[in-house]
């Protein structure tokens, strides 16, 4: 059995989201996968899983192969809670139950990686800091938070990981940038992990700004 890559993808869907910004999240997201399928490594190794959140928070996508990944339409209400810390509970509960551990007579699925996408803030920021704590006690080959919009925090995010990245818009052309190199730190991800190098994430385009 080949060693899986397992990428997950928590996506913001709260009320913020409405109109054009979930039009660009869905093309954005559909572009990704269709980019990932140009990479003969990623096709070999890589399984996507979906998580959504808003006042609700649901596995949209459970983890599926890249092959037989289809393309999917992401919803958001027209108003509503970000819960974020839910998210993140969720995403604690599947991958442990996922993620296929190496022993003395098989290798493991190699480490997984996490993009996290918001345009507000944690709602529920108790049972946030307490998941953040338990999500970086899981060996993520790398987590990536991604603050979009101008009322996007990037604090929160920070808690997670170091790697965050701000956009400014929540439009097409800024999504599709983002999801363009998500793709490539992805792609470097699973060639690094095969030679068991620490990820690191490629250049990114103009319109991402990473946080220091």
């Amino acid at each position: 059995m080949n060693r899986r890559l397992l990428a997950y993808f928590l996506l913001d869907t709260s009320g913020s989201m409405h109109g054009e910004p979930i039009e660009a999240l869905n093309n954005g997201f559909n572009g990704l996968v269709n980019m990932l399928r140009m990479d003969p490594q990623a096709v070999d190794s890589l399984f996507l899983s979906v998580i959504t959140f808003d006042k609700v928070v649901k596995n949209l996508v459970p983890l599926t192969d890249l092959v037989t990944f289809q393309p999917v339409e992401i919803r958001c209400p027209e108003s509503g809670p970000t819960h974020t810390g839910e998210a993140l509970e969720m995403l604690y509960t599947l991958v442990n139950r996922e993620l296929i551990k190496g022993s003395s007579d098989r290798k493991g699925d190699w480490k997984p990686l996490l993009f996290v996408f918001t345009d507000g803030k944690p709602s529920d920021i108790g049972k946030y800091k307490e998941f953040v704590a338990k999500i970086k006690n899981i060996d993520f080959g790398i987590i990536v938070g991604c603050a979009a919009g101008p009322k996007a925090e990037v604090e929160s995010l920070k808690m997670l990981t170091e790697n965050v990245v701000r956009l400014d818009t929540t439009d097409a052309n800024t999504l599709t940038s983002f999801f363009r190199w998500v793709s490539s730190s992805i792609e470097l991800g699973s060639k690094s992990q095969g030679t068991g190098e620490i990820i690191t994430l490629p250049p990114p385009p103009a319109e991402l700004v990473i946080e220091g």
